[in-house]
């Protein structure tokens, strides 16, 4: 996550945690054989990103060297594959890389440039690639920029903007010629909608075999039968909110981040995940939205405009949205070892609207 922090700072939410000292030795060595002409190279300023980065450990810094006699800096970001806390099943780091680089180069999307890529897990415990480190503000989830921070503490017009902006950003995306994409493509699962199907199929196999989850195969086998007709083509970035666009000062979009499980799967899935993670956050406080935040309604008639795409079934594509949200949570609650009792795990709000957009009834209690 190539993110500067600005304005109140949240909590830490980094999947892991090192001694940054060694880091910056870590880097300052490894920096000076990416750039021979640089001398007496010093790493400063190390941070985590905060309320935000739970799936890659996300470092902060600002390199400083010497070049033809001046000294030189900049700032930049180290993001470091996961080995333990892996939050998704499919390991797609070099895709994540290699994307970002394509979108970059075309400028169809904004997104940090990323400079370097380091295969070797012996330097850093694991494969990690350097981009470049943007000064903006980031919407963070922990705690919702919905209940306190600077969105909340916009006006609604600067709301407005950045509403607007962001949906504008979202519908870039699907300009992306998926030829340029082509290392995305699993043949394997099926081409297009199948891939991301088989994704979240494979990931419910997954944590279903921890422990029963009789909710989550309910749901599974409702979305299995409702299967949408439209399936437009398009790129998935994978996480697509709000919170995941780095701002600048007059509510622009400086930079779409986090590509960490992108695919060939369909125009509408991220149009879904951006739907039902706006429609968690609104529930969360009371079911009123922030003045100047779009409503659903605005979100597919300016996203169907930018795109040309029909958002015809875009109902599905939240509910599968949802249930994707709700396996996350469950992986992630296991991994941290506090996970819940099925019962207790089909309650989440989650669940619970999931169940509503799919016509399943109150998912029980017991």
């Amino acid at each position: 996550m190539n993110v500067q922090a600005a304005g109140k700072p949240g909590v830490f939410v980094a999947p892991a945690m090192r001694d940054l000292s060694v880091l910056a030795a870590q880097l300052a060595e490894w920096l000076g054989e990416r750039m021979p002409q640089a001398s007496h190279i010093r790493i400063d300023n190390l941070d985590y990103p905060r309320g935000a980065g739970q799936s890659h450990e996300t470092i902060l810094f600002d390199a400083v060297w010497e070049e033809g006699g001046q000294e030189r800096s900049r700032g930049l970001v180290v993001r470091i594959k996961p080995t333990s806390f892996t939050v998704f099943l499919d390991d797609m780091f070099v895709e994540q890389y290699r994307l970002m680089r394509v979108m970059h180069e075309s400028g169809l999307v904004r997104v940090a440039e990323v400079m370097w890529f380091e295969e070797d897990p012996a330097i850093l415990g694991a494969p990690f690639f350097v981009m470049e480190k943007l000064v903006g503000r980031v919407a963070v989830s922990i705690p919702s920029y919905m209940e306190e921070g600077w969105v909340f503490d916009a006006t609604p017009e600067e709301r407005a903007r950045l509403w607007e902006n962001g949906v504008r950003e979202l519908a870039a995306i699907q300009k992306v010629p998926l030829q340029s994409v082509q290392f995305l493509a699993r043949p394997e699962a099926g081409d297009g909608f199948e891939q991301e199907w088989d994704r979240w199929r494979r990931f419910l196999d997954f944590i279903r075999a921890v422990r029963p989850l009789p909710f989550h195969e309910a749901a599974f086998r409702r979305l299995d039968e409702t299967r949408p007709a439209n399936r437009p083509p398009g790129l998935v970035w994978g996480d697509a909110r709000l919170g995941n666009m780095m701002v600048g000062d007059n509510f622009e979009i400086l930079a779409v981040m986090d590509w960490e499980q992108p695919s060939l799967g369909g125009a509408l899935q991220d149009l879904g995940w951006w739907l039902f993670n706006d429609r968690m956050k609104i529930l969360a406080r009371g079911g009123e939205p922030l003045p100047g935040l779009g409503s659903r309604d605005d979100v597919l008639a300016l996203w169907g405009q930018l795109t040309g795409v029909s958002t015809a079934d875009i109902d599905w594509y939240e509910a599968f949205a949802g249930f994707k949200m709700s396996c996350l949570s469950v992986n992630m609650m296991d991994m941290k070892g506090v996970t819940p009792p099925a019962g207790e795990l089909a309650n989440m709000p989650i669940c619970r609207e999931v169940a509503r957009l799919l016509g399943l009834g109150a998912p029980a209690a017991t």
